[in-house]
């Protein structure tokens, strides 16, 4: 294929090329061809020079969590490879020939000689790679935040879906325990008791029901105390209900309590009574339980609200520092768990409100905890330490994890956009880079420190939103 300096002047990015320059850029090109479906060049890859795309179209793409993740494409007239001041050595993608692809190549030996000669190419074509990247990283960011937010929907669907089997299953059992009230209604109807007796019943009833200080037993104590009421209703001859001793155990309905019903009621309306109050327990109890589960589905919908700041704007404000931190670990909480992580908060509740944008720091409080949680995945003793503290006019938040530790030659690279230690497909190395960056934007910094059982990540920035 012949190409002459008018075919280049169709290009976009070489418009303002002059035509001596565009005159050498070709006579120093190697013409190329690709059949359609052919790998330019796959993750890893040496790239070997700058391309002009004569005709054709390329695909990029990455590999995540084993799904395809489309990248960009370039078209005819259109530049990729490797541009002037570019400091990359590898491919970081597949590229992946859409059509038959035409294209002329211009050695990456040769970049030098063309910045010390041709000023106005050089400059088309490092605008072309200040695109490129602006371009680049806001998809990848996006996906980046596509697939964190995957991650969290995941773990969300676990943490909501306890809570809703809960109450599912605790509505069925209730409808059917009430199904048996008509005949405890009528077997009490037959008790006659006076007056006094029946305030007697609803009193040691309702102190049974707001008394929440009742010490928790542990597993043997409690066994031993159903025991000892099951001895007691055996002894009154009261037919036991399978799960009467353990209602009136949890309610703190013992012996000595119900020696004065024995007192009190008639002995042939003692069973029917008894075995009322352990129906209102019950009824008491499937309540209870719907109700912790239905508050559990309202915290987590509660968090998520204010860890995707959806009820404010996009503007900085005054905010708590730790409850965007403590909806994070929320939001992780299956993640954490899963990975049999223990969290410790060492939290200064004395420091005032941030001015920040409470959004952007829950993605840095997201990623960092991420990364903790995949470190700690294997130890199966994994700690987990945030704490904050007040340094002059800024604030610290100190990650740190006891996990395997950042080896010496990874610790200085972790903030480079795209570097990851993470296997293929779990991670895009934007996390840290993101990180960097929405602190910069605060005015702070953001450091590292790593040895075998002690990563710390500290992040520092002004109160007030200025640095001083």
């Amino acid at each position: 294929m012949t190409v002459n300096t008018r075919d280049l002047l169709l290009f976009d990015a070489l418009r303002e090329v002059p035509e001596p320059q565009l005159q050498w850029l070709i006579d120093n090109c190697e013409t190329e061809s690709f059949a359609e479906g052919t790998y330019m060049y796959k993750p890893g890859d040496e790239i070997r020079g700058v391309h002009f795309i004569l005709s054709g179209s390329i695909e990029f793409y990455r590999i995540q969590g084993g799904n395809k993740v489309p990248v960009t494409d370039i078209e005819a007239r259109q530049v990729t490879g490797i541009l002037p001041f570019s400091r990359a050595r590898g491919s970081i993608a597949f590229s992946c020939c859409r059509t038959a692809v035409e294209m002329m190549t211009f050695p990456k030996a040769r970049l030098k000689e063309m910045i010390a000669q041709h000023y106005e190419l050089t400059q088309a074509l490092v605008f072309v790679m200040t695109s490129r990247v602006r371009d680049f990283t806001i998809i990848t960011q996006q996906n980046e935040k596509m697939m964190a937010l995957g991650k969290l929907a995941a773990g969300l669907a676990h943490e909501l879906n306890n809570p809703a089997a809960a109450i599912v299953r605790g509505s069925d059992t209730l409808g059917e325990h009430l199904r048996g009230a008509p005949d405890t209604f009528r077997k009490l109807l037959s008790a006659r008791l006076t007056p006094e007796e029946a305030d007697f019943v609803c009193e040691k009833i309702r102190v049974c029901l707001v008394d929440d200080n009742k010490p928790v037993p542990g597993m043997l104590e409690r066994s031993s105390q159903e025991d000892a009421i099951s001895d007691w209703l055996y002894g009154h001859k009261i037919p036991e209900a399978p799960d009467m001793a353990e209602n009136f155990r949890h309610y703190g309905l013992m012996p000595a309590e119900l020696d004065t019903f024995a007192a009190k009621l008639p002995a042939e309306y003692l069973p029917t009574v008894l075995s009322w109050i352990s129906s209102h327990f019950t009824t008491e109890r499937m309540l209870a339980d719907i109700r912790e589960a239905s508050q559990r589905i309202s915290g987590l919908v509660k968090s998520v609200k204010i860890f995707t700041h959806m009820d404010g704007g996009a503007d900085k404000q005054y905010i708590d520092i730790h409850t965007g931190i403590r909806n994070t670990l929320v939001m992780m909480e299956y993640k954490l768990r899963k990975s049999k992580v223990v969290v410790k908060e060492e939290f200064d509740m004395s420091l005032p409100p941030v001015y920040a944008l409470s959004g952007e720091l829950n993605q840095v409080w997201t990623n960092l905890i991420d990364n903790a949680a995949d470190a700690l995945e294997q130890q199966g003793n994994g700690i987990l330490t945030i704490g904050t503290e007040r340094d002059g006019e800024f604030v610290k938040v100190i990650v740190t994890d006891n996990g395997p530790g950042i080896p010496p030659e990874n610790l200085s690279r972790i903030f480079d956009p795209f570097f990851t230690t993470k296997e293929i497909g779990k991670g895009t190395g934007l996390g840290l880079d993101a990180v960097t960056n929405i602190i910069r934007q605060h005015r702070g910094t953001v450091k590292a420190t790593s040895e075998p059982g002690n990563t710390v990540f500290t992040i520092c920035f002004p109160i007030n939103g200025e640095a001083h």
